[in-house]
């Protein structure tokens, strides 16, 4: 009985400093402050958890498809590249000014990032208090593909050949 008591007390205690640290305000909340350690991992392992749960039953078209390339690469351009950047760069004003930073889809990664069924979820759904839109809602899951055709071939454009690839056609919208 005693433990019992012991234990209820210190989980009270335990949740009353839980509840007194939220409320009095004090994490730093601005994108220019980065977490601490431990909370970031804890961020990014419930992250990529979630994503690679999500994701895993997504079957994959054939993304060597020459038409998906060429219907991604101008959504890439208008909707990616101020966050993710084009071949030849970097960085962007986004890139720096977001917290955590975005990945820079032009540079080659483990394979796990690179996933296309991955890529796909984080495109269709987003990801929460990151900057990364859900596309889901007004791009159907044909145009998400592209994209995600593009992105995978992007690290190995040069800058001129991204340049034609995300070129739109005249009358083509941009519109989103």
């Amino acid at each position: 009985m005693k433990l019992v008591k012991g234990l209820l007390l210190t989980s009270t205690a335990a949740l009353l400093a839980v509840a007194a640290f939220i409320y009095t305000g004090i994490y730093p909340m601005g994108a220019d402050v980065p977490h601490n350690r431990i909370t970031y991992w804890l961020l990014e392992t419930v992250r990529e958890r979630s994503i690679a749960r999500a994701a895993a039953d997504i079957q994959t078209p054939d993304l060597n498809d020459a038409e998906l390339l060429l219907s991604g690469g101008p959504d890439y351009n208008d909707m990616c590249a101020q966050c993710h950047l084009k071949p030849g760069r970097t960085q962007s004003d986004m890139s720096i000014g977001l917290y955590p930073s975005p990945p820079n889809l032009t540079l080659p990664e483990d394979e796990r990032a690179h996933s296309a069924r991955r890529q796909f979820w984080i495109i269709k759904h987003g990801i929460k208090a990151s900057g990364m839109p859900a596309w889901g809602p007004t791009h159907d899951d044909q145009r998400i593909w592209a994209m995600v055709a593009f992105i995978q071939k992007l690290p190995s454009l040069t800058p001129e050949q991204y340049q034609i690839l995300t070129t739109r056609a005249s009358g083509e919208s941009n519109h989103h």
